[in-house]
């Protein structure tokens, strides 16, 4: 089994969808489906960009910024990781993510450990 990032990609906006209760009962119901097909590993929401912080290391020292490391219009609003027999199996959950959220879903492998 190849483990797989499902990142969720959200427009930048303050105001949730007028329908984020039925999308979280929905997604929450995928998860259980998930869970029980045993493809289900981890999932999360995040905040918003703004609380971030970035350290990056400048010799010897390590900078801290407050904020994003990138400008963008969107970003990664929460994401899944699943185990899946291949890209395949891991598209199908993936589209069904898709069609519960109504946002892009970005499928990627993990590298072997």
């Amino acid at each position: 089994m190849t483990r797989y990032l499902l990142s969720i990609y959200q427009p930048e906006s303050d105001a949730p969808p007028p329908d984020l209760d039925v999308i979280m009962s929905e997604l929450a119901k995928l998860n259980d489906e998930m869970r029980a097909a045993g493809a289900w590993v981890f999932a999360g929401g995040l905040h918003a960009p703004s609380t971030a912080t970035v350290l990056r290391a400048k010799g010897s020292e390590v900078l801290v910024t407050d904020g994003p490391y990138a400008e963008s219009k969107e970003h990664i609003g929460g994401f899944s990781v699943i185990q899946a027999e291949d890209l395949d199996e891991a598209l199908v959950w993936g589209k069904r993510m898709a069609e519960i959220i109504g946002l892009p879903i970005e499928v990627r492998p993990f590298q072997d450990a």
